[in-house]
């Protein structure tokens, strides 16, 4: 009997140290691991929004680098700047746009940058103005849209009717490029 009870009792000292153990010591280690998990997918988070404005700062970069002019005389500077006008023409043989009239127009001189305007008169349907002025907003150049006018007279849609085009409409766009200066 003696030894029943002294084997009882080692198994209660060994069960009540088990117990102990796993609510005092190995309980904390699962929470620890929750609050270490949850740390790293917070870490993770961020780590993934650094590389999506990493990524982006490089193409800022790349827009900023590509409308920088080094000086007033600078090519990127001119009035009537022939790239970027050949572009603009070839986008609209693209989209399906009839090119009226495009007009440069005198540059104006800010503090740290140059705007040129350039009026665009075209015929063209909705839809393909729309993909146009997003395609062009989406260029190497710092491209912004002043104005934006759709003529609706009845002589002009007749006159477009006549020649097959049911949707096209006479347009009157005013788009400017900037380009940036740089400071010495």
């Amino acid at each position: 009997m003696k030894k029943v009870l002294i084997a009882l009792l080692i198994l209660l000292v060994f069960g009540g140290g088990h117990y102990l153990y796993q609510r005092l010591v190995y309980a904390e280690l699962p929470r620890r691991v929750r609050q270490l998990d949850k740390a790293i997918s917070v870490e993770n988070e961020k780590l993934i929004a650094a590389q999506i404005i990493a990524s982006e700062l490089q193409q800022v970069t790349r827009l900023i680098e590509g409308n920088l002019a080094l000086s007033l005389k600078d090519s990127l500077a001119e009035d009537a700047s022939m790239p970027f006008m050949n572009y603009v023409t070839d986008l609209l043989r693209q989209m399906n746009v009839r090119l009226v009239k495009i007009e440069p127009g005198q540059r104006v001189n800010m503090a740290d940058y140059i705007k040129t305007p350039y009026s665009l008169e075209v015929e063209t349907s909705y839809a393909n103005m729309v993909n146009f002025l997003n395609r062009l907003e989406k260029s190497e150049r710092l491209v912004t849209v002043e104005e934006f006018e759709l003529s609706n007279s009845v002589k002009r849609t007749e006159e477009s009717m006549r020649r097959g085009g049911f949707d096209q409409r006479p347009m009157s766009i005013t788009i400017s490029t900037l380009t940036l200066l740089k400071h010495r």
